[in-house]
C-alpha cells in the first residue's frame, strides 16, 4: 500500500536543527495529509510503501510554513519596554494566543502600534531528516456518534 491522504502512516523518524539539537527521534504514527506533520516530510512520503527509507532536509519554508501565511496582528506600543528602539524585522521571543512559544517579528512600527507576525520558533531553521516507513494502512472508520472508543 502507498502513503497517499488518508492512510495511517508509522514510521521511524529522526529529525533535527540543521547543527542544533534533535527535535524527534522515536516512532511516530499520523494521518498523511491531516496537517499533523511537518509539510516538506509529507511531499517526500508520498508514494512510499513499507520498508522505504529518505533521509535529506526540509526547507524552513516547507517545515513550519511560508511566513506570509502566518497571522499578523497589530499590537499596542504600551505593550512593549518604554525603552525599547523598536524597529521593522526586529524578533521576540513570545507566548502565542493559546500559550504555546512563538517569535514575534516586528513588520512595521506607527506611533501607537505595531504590525507584527507570530512565528514558529523554528520557523527560520532548515530541518533535517532519516525516516524508514514501518507500515502504511487505512485509517479505522469513525465512531458513529455518542459511541465512546472501546477501553482496552
Amino acid at each position: 500500500m502507498k502513503i497517499e491522504k488518508g492512510k495511517r502512516v508509522r514510521l521511524k523518524a529522526h529529525l533535527a536543527i540543521e547543527g542544533g539539537g534533535v527535535l524527534e527521534d522515536s516512532v511516530v504514527e499520523y494521518v498523511h495529509g491531516a496537517g499533523t506533520m511537518l509539510a516538506g516530510l509529507e511531499k517526500v512520503l508520498d508514494g512510499l510503501e513499507a520498508g522505504a527509507k529518505r533521509e535529506g532536509k526540509i526547507a524552513p519554508k516547507d517545515a513550519f510554513g511560508s511566513e506570509s501565511n502566518q497571522p499578523l496582528k497589530t499590537l499596542a506600543r504600551a505593550e512593549f519596554p518604554k525603552d525599547a528602539k523598536l524597529e521593522a524585522g526586529m524578533s521576540f521571543a513570545a507566548k502565542g494566543p493559546n500559550g504555546q512559544d512563538v517569535v514575534l517579528r516586528i513588520e512595521k512600527v506607527a506611533t501607537d502600534t505595531l504590525d507584527v507576525r507570530y512565528l514558529h520558533p523554528l520557523a527560520d531553521k532548515t530541518i533535517t531528516y532519516d525516516v524508514e516507513v514501518l507500515l502504511v494502512m487505512s485509517p479505522p472508520p469513525p465512531l458513529p456518534p455518542g459511541v465512546a472508543p472501546k477501553k482496552a
